[in-house]
Order: C-alpha cells, then sequence, then structure tokens
C-alpha cells in the first residue's frame, strides 16, 4: 500500500474520531448549559460512556450538586468529587440498573423552577438506566427476546420505552419543575432523539399502535400486564426541556471530510444514515469509487489526479 496514502488515511480517522469522543462534545454542548444555570445543578448520567461524560462535566463545571452515573460493568475510571457512580447490567437491565435509577429519581425527587437537572444520554442507556412497570425478571424476558428475535434498535426501544417509568420522555416529568439540559451523544443512525437509550427525556414520537404491531411481528410472549402497557401512550410534549445532541455519526463524517480537504482530498460525502448488510454496503461504494475511478488505474496516487476520500 502507497505509505503517504495509509498516513493520510490514518489522519482523517484520528480527526473523526476525535470529534465524537465522549470528553470534547460535552464540552462543546455546555457552553450553552453555563449561560443558563440559576439555581442548583444536579447531574445524571447514563449509559456506556456516562463516566466519561459526566468527568468531563465535572471538570468543565467546576463543581455540581450531586449526582447519579449509571455506566457498564467495567467502566467506572474512579471516583468524581460530588457524583455516586454505579455499574450495571447491559443489554440486558439487572437489579444494579433498577436500583441506580432509582437513586437518580431520589436526587430529582422536590426539585423547584429554579433548579436544572443536566441529563448526560449515551448509548445503552436503555438497559442501563430503567424503572420497570412490570417486574424485573419479565423485563429482562421480554429484553432477551427481542434480542433474540432480530428487532432493530427503534423497534427494541418502541416496546421499552412503554414498560419503563424513565424511557420515552418520563424521567423529564418526574425532574419537573425544573429545567432540564440533556447532552446526548448519539449511537442510532439519523439521530432519532426520542430512540437514543428510549429518550428519557425527549417526546415520543411512537405510538402504541407501532408497539403492538411489533410485538404481533415477533411474537413476543407477553403476559396481560405488558400487554396492556404497550396499549397505553408515552408523553408526546414536555416543558423546560432543551437538547443537545453532540458526537453523532454526522459529527464524525463532517471531521472526516474536513480533515480530508485540508490534506487536499476532495471529499465524496455520501451519507450519514447507511443502514444496510455490510456486503452491500461494500458493493454500493465499490460501485462509485469505480465510477470515479474511470480507467480503474491508481487514480489516488497519479500524478494530477483529483483526489477522493470516500
Amino acid at each position: 500500500m502507497n505509505t503517504a496514502l495509509r498516513n493520510d488515511a490514518d489522519r482523517i480517522i484520528s480527526a473523526s474520531l476525535r470529534a465524537v469522543l465522549p470528553d470534547g462534545a460535552v464540552q462543546r454542548a455546555l457552553k450553552d448549559f453555563q449561560k443558563a444555570v440559576r439555581g442548583r445543578t444536579l447531574l445524571v448520567a447514563a449509559g456506556k460512556a456516562a463516566w466519561q461524560m459526566a468527568k468531563a462535566a465535572v471538570d468543565t463545571l467546576g463543581s455540581v450538586d450531586g449526582g447519579v452515573v449509571v455506566t457498564k460493568y467495567g467502566h467506572v475510571k474512579g471516583e468524581i468529587p460530588g457524583l455516586r457512580c454505579y455499574e450495571a447490567g447491559h443489554p440486558v437491565p439487572d437489579e444494579n440498573s433498577f436500583y441506580a435509577t432509582e437513586q437518580a429519581l431520589e436526587l430529582v425527587r422536590g426539585l423547584t423552577e429554579e433548579d436544572t437537572v443536566l441529563f448526560l444520554l449515551s448509548g445503552g442507556g436503555s438497559a442501563l438506566f430503567e424503572k420497570p412497570l412490570i417486574p424485573g425478571a419479565e423485563l429482562q424476558d421480554i429484553t432477551k427476546q427481542l434480542l433474540a428475535c432480530g428487532a432493530d434498535i427503534v423497534e427494541m426501544n418502541t416496546i421499552r420505552k412503554r414498560l419503563s417509568g424513565v424511557k420515552g420522555g418520563r424521567f423529564a416529568e418526574r425532574c419537573a419543575p425544573a429545567r432540564v439540559f440533556s447532552i446526548v451523544l448519539s449511537d442510532i443512525l439519523g439521530d432519532p432523539l426520542d430512540m437514543i437509550a428510549s429518550g428519557p427525556a425527549y417526546p415520543d414520537s411512537s405510538t402504541s399502535a407501532e408497539a403492538l404491531a411489533i410485538a404481533e411481528k415477533y411474537g413476543l410472549t407477553l403476559t396481560e400486564d405488558a400487554r396492556s402497557l404497550l396499549a397505553q401512550e408515552t408523553p408526546k410534549t414536555l416543558d423546560k426541556v432543551t437538547t443537545r445532541i453532540t458526537g453523532s455519526v454526522r459529527e464524525l463524517c463532517a471531521a472526516a471530510a474536513k480533515a480530508a480537504e485540508t490534506l487536499g482530498y476532495e471529499s465524496v460525502y455520501l451519507t450519514d444514515r447507511l443502514c444496510c448488510e455490510a456486503r452491500e454496503a461494500g458493493s454500493s461504494l465499490a460501485s462509485v469509487l469505480k465510477s470515479h475511478a474511470g480507467d480503474g488505474k491508481n487514480w489516488l496516487s497519479s500524478p494530477g489526479a483529483r483526489r477522493w476520500c470516500i
């Protein structure tokens, strides 16, 4: 392989990854938050990147008035001043998920209009941040059924948010009358805010009819209580909630394009929403390369050739 091309590729990849690391992503989003703070600030972080996001937030703000962090086992890297950190189950919620979430709910109980909840959310939050409205063992069984049947993340979260006391905007309701400032590290193509970690602080766009259809599609084994919950609607509007999405696939692509152009490449931005089998993606990308390559020669390194970064 051409050494210069390999080095350029490494630099482009490194630049794109730096753009979506939790630390920098949180710091960028907090610029708006710092202007809005009035009363107490309480921090709740949930997801696989929760510890890194919480650490970056406290380092940036200097301090908070209390907080709870819940992340995956092995992801707590140390103490964070003013915060209680918990590890819990992923991708299937466990008793530690339920306990840590209860601690977060206790933290935001009895807040005033002057208070603010800084809510930091990342992928994995659907399992880690959970207050089941059905027995925990039953919720675990439904989660395992969804994982086994091939349901995609949107379908899974459409079901799970209706079985939860914190998903589908219900956590934001628990924080009222305080304001909620939510920073979301996206792990879903297209950045649907009500689906990332099942949207604890965002109005739900899915419907009970869709949830019931998904249950029927995959033949889920449900109790009458669970089926009854699927038929109930989730919050469609929320007051005093501000959301900042950061660290998304879209930002990663933009950073890659900028780095490529800095190195003298002309970037071709295809999509940030590709959703298909890897072999299908490979075939599609190969056809794009072929159309730009023309005669199929080593056009990337040929003198005077147009240079592309896909």
